[in-house]
């Protein structure tokens, strides 16, 4: 399949050299390289006029496309016009050697696929335990392999407000557990969301269909956004033999405070996308889990380092909490 690759990025010029470091070492190369820049310096064009990478084109955009979405919207647009798939990378990942095959792959298995999402191997130790594992209150098992579960959610198991469905799947009142919770089973699993950053397309999908404006800037839950939206007119996988690592960059992101009220309020948002009429049960458990989570966050105060960010990201999620009684936003599809 002929395929694309579009980078956004913004002030990240040595984790992009290092993804791009790790393209030329892919099985499959992508039939055109396309870094949508959103810096308002020229760190990152100076790198790439001192390393040369094959099939790259770079795009430094004006400030009425700087955002992640407009970005992604932007980089579409240029695209050639034999292009059959799309891929999209966050610019701190690093691929294995056959992430791109492992991906087309996947559109090959299953035709009727609108998108497919690679896999994060660098962020949870997981564990193969077989087919008759009992966890314990503290792990989380799926498919034979097992995990240790968070704080969070071990509270959540305690007082019934656990997910019911599997990883990658929304429930009816939200707060699903994300794909990080497949396991590295080397399967490929149908899903209803995946990771912007680890993600592809057909193009047919994306021409049809735009990442949505409402979320500006860092772009919180945007994947979740869209994803979602597709996830109800066609079929979305995981392959999680599609393998690379997230290697997390501070530079561009919000501060704790805009972050904190991004989950809330982008999280409320795309509750709505999934499900615009909730039941009484589904917005009480949205609401108490939230809480619930703004509560344990306000806990870490005691128990983190960095007190400061604890406590103005409790108070960023607690203001969007309130800010959702009175001013709702408003649902773009």
């Amino acid at each position: 399949m002929i395929f694309s690759l579009i980078i956004c990025t913004y002030k990240r010029p040595l984790p992009l050299l290092k993804l791009l470091r790790s393209l030329k070492e892919q099985t499959f190369y992508p039939n055109e390289v396309l870094v949508i820049d959103g810096s308002s310096d020229n760190d990152t064009m100076r790198m790439l006029c001192e390393n040369n990478f094959e099939k790259l084109k770079y795009y430094q955009v004006e400030p009425e496309f700087r955002g992640l979405t407009r970005q992604r919207n932007y980089g579409i647009a240029q695209v050639a016009k034999d292009i059959e798939v799309i891929c999209f990378l966050d610019d701190d990942t690093v691929l294995s050697p056959t992430y791109f095959e492992e991906i087309l792959k996947t559109y090959e298995k299953y035709p009727t696929a609108l998108g497919v999402g690679g896999y994060i191997n660098n962020e949870v130790k997981w564990e193969f335990v077989g087919d008759d594992y009992h966890p314990k209150i503290n792990e989380f098992y799926f498919d034979g392999w097992k995990r240790k579960d968070g704080s969070r959610f071990v509270l959540r198991k305690r007082l019934g407000l656990d997910s019911d469905r599997q990883p990658a799947c929304l429930p009816d009142f939200s707060h699903g557990r994300s794909v990080g919770f497949l396991p590295p089973s080397g399967k490929t699993y149908q899903v209803e969301q995946f990771m912007g950053g680890v993600s592809s397309f057909k193009v047919e999908v994306l021409q049809k269909h735009k990442f949505s404006t409402y979320f500006e800037g860092y772009g919180l839950y945007e994947d979740a956004d869209f994803t979602l939206r597709m996830s109800k007119i066609g079929d979305l996988y995981v392959n999680t033999a599609a393998q690379l690592g997230h290697f997390h960059d501070v530079a561009g992101r919000p501060n704790k405070y805009e972050y904190g009220k991004m989950v809330v309020r982008n999280g409320w948002y795309v509750w709505r996308v999934k499900y615009p009429n909730p039941s009484f049960k589904s917005k009480f458990k949205w609401h108490i889990i939230t809480l619930l989570l703004i509560l344990i966050r306000f806990s870490n105060i005691f128990t983190v380092n960095n007190k400061k960010e604890a406590l103005t990201e409790s108070c960023g999620r607690m203001f969007a909490w309130f800010q959702l009684l009175t001013n709702k936003p408003k649902i773009i599809l």
